[in-house]
């Protein structure tokens, strides 16, 4: 067995039933303890617009939010939904959903740590996570550590090199457009914008995050009109068949209900990250003094990323499949751009546009996560130089294959996500203390 086989195999292993259970686990648990946060989502949501001027911080609690969704809305959210509904049928798009609406209170409970536990630099920037959690609240340096070195190196993979990749193979496919021109082309960008750290990428998510997501949105929404017809018989089908076995035919392939809960589930919790511990480290910078405040407000990234995209593309391509028989379905990308072709004219170039600047606002949130994490093991000594290599490596990305990269990257993810689920459920009465005592809440 050859290294990327090795890596394939632990990385399936992980992400399978083992990573599924902590992670739906962790949802479901700090769900019950803060009686069910999901239901204060709308008031989140009117946080998140709201602005503490007057609070310490980087960034506005709204930049925040948009930079932790750069992030997380990516190319999972389009390719990685179809991709579930082409191994787990139709059901899995219930699954993801299911998973979504829990990951909200885990993603509160990141949010709550973040701020709580986050220090002030000598020149006044905002620094937090979990690994200060894991030092400060647990005083357990040594994981902290850990945390910091798998989130630096996985940076790299799923945050930057198989990003870069994807907007070149799209460029060339669609466009012609040579691997090396497109590399140089991201690289100088994201340069210029990661060169003006936290302030700078929370700028440029603020101004594009939403638009990118509306306009993704607004296309999902036009499909689900010309499909109209099939829409509620593809929701019963998603429904019924969250439940029980799918046989083949029809349009999709045969399932059992563990495969269709496990790639719903999978994709649900690789999506909206919910328990990576990646989205605390943005969340540190806002400017807030209220731990329960931003909480609130980084909780509804997670409502964004898979209650509403996610669920929207998922409806799209069942409406789709049912709609079109002879759709391709075995291929997740095949079966989204086929979906969207059906949008006259624009269908093409949106879908195209969304999945660009996806992927190109992902690798610029990875960078702030990869970047704090360095600063944590070193201060500020090696930040000129890791900015740098991720520079560099998003045009290394987009000209090479990265098969290896791909496998890497899903095993760091799964490895990063354990010691920030341990500090979640270690610190869960410090949470649900902060919780009871506050007045947002």
């Amino acid at each position: 067995m050859n290294f990327n086989s090795f890596v394939a195999e632990v990385a399936s292993f992980l992400w399978g039933w083992p990573m599924v259970i902590l992670l739906l686990g962790t949802h479901l648990y700090l769900t019950i303890r803060l009686r069910f946060p999901q239901r204060r989502i709308f008031h989140a949501i009117r946080l998140s617009f709201a602005r503490d001027s007057e609070a310490e911080g980087d960034v506005s609690q709204f930049g925040a939010l948009a930079t932790s969704l750069a992030a997380t809305i990516g190319t999972g959210n389009i390719i990685g939904v179809a991709t579930a509904v082409a191994l787990g049928g139709p059901g899995a798009v219930l699954w993801c959903w299911l998973t979504g609406v829990l990951g909200i209170a885990t993603k509160y409970s990141e949010g709550l740590l973040a701020v709580k536990y986050r220090v002030k630099t000598s020149n006044g920037k905002m620094l937090g996570g979990p690994m200060y959690a894991l030092e400060r609240g647990l005083g357990w340096k040594w994981l902290a550590v850990t945390f910091c070195v798998l989130t630096a190196i996985a940076a790299f993979g799923i945050g930057n090199t198989v990003q870069s990749n994807a907007i070149s193979l799209l460029c060339f496919e669609t466009y012609g457009i040579p691997a090396v021109w497109t590399g140089a082309a991201i690289s100088l960008l994201a340069a210029l914008v990661i060169l003006f750290g936290v302030k700078g990428i929370a700028r440029f998510c603020t101004a594009f995050v939403p638009l990118m997501a509306l306009l993704y949105v607004a296309g999902c929404v036009y499909i689900l009109f010309v499909n109209g017809a099939y829409v509620w018989d593809a929701l019963c089908l998603i429904c019924r068949s969250a439940f029980t076995p799918q046989a083949a035919g029809g349009g999709f392939v045969g399932t059992t209900v563990m495969m269709t809960a496990r790639y719903g589930i999978a994709r649900g919790l690789f999506s909206n990250e919910s328990g990576m511990g990646s989205a605390p480290i943005v969340a540190a910078a806002a400017k807030t003094d209220h731990p329960v405040r931003q909480a609130l407000v980084s909780s509804t990234g997670t409502f964004w990323d898979t209650v509403v995209i996610c669920a929207l593309t998922g409806l799209v391509l069942v409406s789709s499949i049912l709609a079109y028989p002879d759709i391709s379905y075995e291929n997740g990308g095949a079966l989204t751009k086929t979906a969207f072709e059906k949008i006259p004219y624009v269908g093409a170039p949106l879908l195209t546009f969304g999945i660009i600047t996806f992927a190109f606002s992902t690798i610029l949130g990875w960078s702030y996560y990869g970047e704090r994490a360095v600063e944590y093991l070193s201060g500020k000594r090696f930040l000129l130089l890791y900015r740098f290599l991720y520079v560099a490596a998003i045009f290394a990305g987009a000209i090479l294959q990265l098969t290896v990269v791909w496998n890497v990257a899903d095993l760091l993810n799964a490895l990063m996500a354990i010691p920030n689920l341990i500090s979640l459920l270690a610190l869960a009465g410090v949470i649900v203390a902060e919780t009871r005592a506050s007045k947002d809440f």
